[in-house]
């Protein structure tokens, strides 16, 4: 795969991104450059873009995550009025290319946080060795490893000292095998 150049002219379309959430105030000298049908506003800078929007995720045809943090909101910067309305960082160097037949994602897993995120493979925290799955693969096993962290009825039956342990366990090899949750829970049967 080669890497492509992406830019105001191009970002928006079939891309993976991670913004950083910033302070409102960030933007409050800039003109909006673009504004979506959905409501999104754009500002972009040379080296990225702000992303004003209440909606993060799936955007039209791209993948955007938002990393949340804190906010500061300012009388100068008009922002409308709800919780949901995020401001947004991205490099332009944090754009990937996305699409749904290659594989081009791989899972990690936050115990304390009791939750996991996907991550493109030209991020900067990909290593070999990960399992790199297509984003219709990705998107079910996040559910999966969400219903493990989050029910767990799905321990009737199963043999374990340590449940916390036997869960990370589970999640790990779902993460870094291509086992089916199946054959990993037949083990502690």
């Amino acid at each position: 795969m080669t890497i492509k150049t992406y830019n105001k002219t191009n970002f928006h379309k079939y891309t993976f991104c991670v913004f950083q959430e910033v302070a409102f105030d960030e933007v409050h000298e800039l003109q909006v450059n673009f504004k979506s049908k959905s409501g999104s506003s754009y500002y972009f800078v040379e080296n990225g873009v702000y992303r004003l929007s209440n909606h993060w995720g799936r955007a039209a045809n791209c993948k955007w995550r938002l990393i949340y943090g804190k906010t500061v909101t300012l009388s100068a910067v008009e922002v409308p009025n709800n919780n949901r309305t995020k401001l947004g960082f991205a490099k332009w160097t944090d754009f990937y290319p996305d699409n749904d037949y290659e594989k081009l994602y791989f899972l990690e897993a936050d115990y304390s946080a009791q939750s996991v995120e996907y991550h493109h493979k030209l991020s900067s925290n990909y290593t070999s060795g990960k399992v790199l799955r297509t984003a219709s693969e990705t998107t079910k096993l996040i559910k999966q490893i969400r219903t493990l962290f989050e029910e767990t009825a799905w321990t009737k039956y199963l043999v374990f000292d340590d449940f916390e342990e036997m869960r990370k366990q589970i999640i790990e090899e779902l993460i870094h095998t291509n086992q089916s949750f199946q054959e990993i829970r037949r083990r502690f049967l």
